[in-house]
């Protein structure tokens, strides 16, 4: 697995030459409302196992929660099923609100 800073993961998604991640959110519907990164995708840790042929092993995804705990855990068990290019968004999105976009609403 690997991590990204948010600054990092913005210049990624800033870069028309290269392949868009997939962008998880995994946590919950209620935190997801009050902010969200442009283009994820809601999945939340709680129901990863039951909706894991849903995802592409092989796209390289990014995983995302509040603050960098929870997508460690789901990225750790994506890789523990074959996914091969997962990469945890260190800090999460309190960190992409604080580095990135600081008018993104943070709880």
């Amino acid at each position: 697995m690997q991590n990204l800073r948010p600054a990092e993961l913005k210049a990624w998604l800033d870069d028309p030459a290269r392949a868009q991640p997939l962008l998880l959110d995994v946590r919950e519907g209620w935190e997801y409302e009050r902010c969200h990164l442009d283009g994820v995708t809601l999945l939340p840790m709680s129901a990863i196992q039951t909706r894991l042929g849903e995802l592409d092993p092989q796209r390289e995804t990014v995983v995302i929660c509040h603050h960098g705990v929870r997508s460690f855990h789901v990225a750790r068990f994506l890789e523990a099923n074959g996914f091969s290019n997962v990469i945890n968004l260190t800090g999460g999105v309190d960190a992409w609100a604080k580095e990135v976009d600081r008018a993104m609403s943070t709880y």
